[in-house]
């Protein structure tokens, strides 16, 4: 005995098509380009974080970020305001006691799971195109059930963009006294972003009013999560800007300390 598929009374039978995908448009460039920046980004931070020279501006207080905290024993005295406790060794970043916190901050961040699931996994590569893999277990098993410490990863990122924040303080400093030149504007930039980028978290906004159950009870929690609701709108932007803020703020630092350039002072 055969049967056939049930369809709706009046249903036309669904069309047999062999393409895999009906798009015309160029739906493979953002999943492309994704793979370039990504790519790009984490080869120059990785080799400026093994690089471990050219960090720090002791004339200025200027600390790259790719170094803060530096907590190394092979750090400028200077530059450990946190103290050096760790080994001076080549495979040991300067900065490891934050960097592994970033690192797991970005990579459970719901923007990027998208961006590398779609372009590095291919899992779907776009809309209407079929996933790269046969089956798909969602985020339920080993790697992938660690995305769940996103939440974690989110107070530590806060308590790095406090450092990062004492840090630009810090560099507002001249061998006089107070001070005040492009790389205090290039510094602070990436501190507004990052902290930017990090209230706009998913995360952040669940903390703040994700579990109130009635927001007329709450009104100052209500605001708030009103303003990180605008902002986690601009997640996807502010995730890209913080990678291009700090890859500028450590390359001027970089710039400067290798003597390719000057730092173009406003004050001192």
């Amino acid at each position: 005995m055969t049967t056939t598929a049930t369809r709706p009374a009046g249903a036309k039978p669904r069309a047999a098509i062999e393409a895999k995908t009906l798009r015309t448009d160029r739906w493979w460039l953002a999943p492309v380009l994704t793979v370039i920046g990504l790519t790009a980004w984490v080869a120059y931070a990785t080799f400026r974080v093994f690089m471990q020279k050219l960090y720090w501006i002791d004339a200025y207080h200027y600390l790259t970020p790719f170094y803060s905290p530096c907590v190394s024993k092979g750090c400028y005295p200077a530059a450990a305001e946190f103290g050096r406790f760790l080994p001076d060794n080549p495979l040991i970043p300067f900065a490891a006691l934050s960097l592994p916190f970033l690192l797991l901050f970005r990579l459970t961040c719901y923007y990027y799971r998208k961006a590398y699931y779609r372009s590095f996994w291919l899992s779907p590569p776009a809309c209407a195109v079929p996933d790269g893999h046969a089956n798909y277990s969602g985020e339920t098993r080993f790697p992938l059930i660690f995305q769940n410490a996103h939440r974690y990863a989110f107070y530590a990122a806060v308590l790095i963009s406090l450092i990062n924040t004492w840090d630009a303080v810090l560099a507002m400093h001249s061998p006089s006294g107070f001070g005040f030149g492009l790389g205090n504007v290039i510094l602070w930039i990436n501190v507004i972003m990052l902290w930017a980028y990090t209230a706009s978290c998913h995360s952040c906004r669940h903390i703040i009013g994700g579990r109130l159950k009635h927001f007329s009870k709450h009104p100052v929690r209500y605001r708030l999560w009103t303003w990180v609701s605008k902002l986690n709108a601009r997640h996807m932007g502010l995730a890209w800007i913080t990678l291009a803020t700090l890859a500028i703020t450590d390359f001027y630092i970089m710039g400067l300390a290798a003597g390719w350039w000057s730092d173009l002072r406003f004050i001192g």
